[in-house]
């Protein structure tokens, strides 16, 4: 729609007959009326020369044009609905199967505390590189909820940037990416790594807690405490002896193990070969690895198997009830909280101890026994890359033992020579 008005004063400037630039103080600022949307645009052009303001004023209304001709419209949606935008999206691809639904959760939590960082109602096009610059003291220092950590931090703000380059490119944003606060290396985080990390005996320890609620538990297992009880305490079991991921535990089927018999030495071995699926795995690839079998899945079927009725058990996941529904983290958590108060494992509260805790103790024994990293690695689903910046800490400990072999300390504080 053309211009109504057709004079202009010395600091009006008419833009290709449908827009206007007029100086307010020192400053041009650019101005069109938006049919479709009932509603002027109104930009400060943030220059003060007349040539400048022109030029600019041009590419603006260009980009007005090019995103209306492409049925965009001009005026920005709120934060909360740019996250809601982005996250359906992130469905579809796990609908496709390019990410697990897990993901899609962490994506889905990332981004909830940036809405409550940057207000759930900020317009997307006001927002500016440097609006974030704070959000690290913000997630830290959160008032009540102990603060996140350096890692969980520098995820989120990776999270926020792929969503803003997402918006971008749709025209939702005009910045790709915001410059968060440079932070430092997660050297810190190694040793949290390092505390929240099981030892050969404290892992012992916890595994005849869990044998031993678990064989009280199948006495009754037609209750559903005792039956929740039973199944928490193998999934915990098994993940000392496996270090799954817990996504990739909770969906695992029977159909994924399969039970053989190695020879060592002279001595036959019981084995069990777990496959994980590319749709369960979080790098989205297969992998096979071996664990020995210490009776506990043969002991989860012995119990559970009658539970499925006559549905086909490669079918069946592991860790459930009926062989359908996936056993609750939060079921998990409340066993593992439980095993806790009945260990003598010290120093609890400040060693940040979860589930997961038995990925990372699963990792360190490994690499302790002298497995490479390439080897864990694979067994891991993880890459070589991830265990190094991870778990470079346990080079320094085998080091220490590598120099001290063949040594032992007296009790006067004399190395000796064995």
């Amino acid at each position: 729609m053309g211009l109504k008005k057709k004079s202009f004063s010395e600091d009006e400037i008419a833009i290709f007959d449908e827009a206007i630039i007029e100086k307010r103080g020192d400053f041009w600022h650019f101005r069109m009326w938006l049919t479709g949307e009932g509603k002027y645009v109104r930009i400060s052009l943030r220059t003060r020369n007349r040539q400048a303001a022109i030029e600019k004023a041009k590419q603006f209304f260009f980009d007005i044009k090019s995103s209306q001709n492409q049925g965009k419209k001009y005026f920005s949606r709120t934060a909360q609905e740019g996250v809601e935008m982005y996250l359906e999206q992130r469905k579809k691809d796990v609908d496709a199967g390019l990410i697990v639904k897990g993901r899609h959760g962490t994506i889905r939590s990332h981004l909830q505390h940036w809405v409550e960082f940057i207000g759930a109602k900020t317009k997307l096009k006001e927002l500016e590189r440097t609006d974030c610059e704070n959000y690290y003291h913000f997630r830290s220092q959160e008032s009540g909820k102990g603060g996140a950590s350096l890692s969980t931090i520098k995820n989120e703000q990776s999270t926020i940037n792929a969503m803003m380059e997402w918006l971008f490119k749709r025209n939702e944003v005009t910045i790709r990416e915001f410059e968060f606060k440079k932070l430092p290396r997660i050297y810190a985080d190694e040793e949290a790594i390092r505390r929240a990390t099981f030892s050969r005996d404290e892992v012992a320890e916890l595994r005849k807690v869990l044998f031993g609620a678990a064989t009280e538990a199948a006495r009754n297992i037609k209750d559903k405490g005792n039956l929740r009880r039973f199944i928490t305490s193998y999934f915990l079991m098994v993940a000392s002896i496996t270090g799954l991921r817990t996504g990739e535990q909770r969906q695992l089927t029977w159909g994924d193990i399969r039970f053989e018999t190695v020879t060592k030495g002279d001595d036959e071995v019981e084995v069990v070969a777990i496959t994980v699926r590319p749709e369960t795995s979080k790098v989205r690839k297969r992998r096979q690895f071996y664990v020995q079998d210490d009776e506990l899945f043969d002991n989860m079927l012995k119990v559970l198997k009658p539970l499925m009725g006559k549905q086909q058990l490669s079918d069946c996941l592991v860790f459930s009830k009926d062989g359908k529904s996936m056993v609750k983290e939060a079921d998990i958590l409340e066993t593992f909280n439980w095993a806790m108060t009945q260990s003598t494992i010290k120093n609890r509260n400040n060693r940040n101890l979860v589930p997961y805790s038995f990925r990372h103790y699963f990792i360190t024994d490994r690499i302790k026994s002298g497995l490479s990293y390439e080897k864990v690695a694979k067994m891991c689903g993880t890459s070589v890359a991830q265990i190094e910046k991870t778990y470079f800490h346990i080079d320094k400990e085998v080091l220490i033992s590598n120099a001290l072999a063949g040594y032992f300390v007296s009790e006067e504080g004399v190395i000796v020579t064995t």
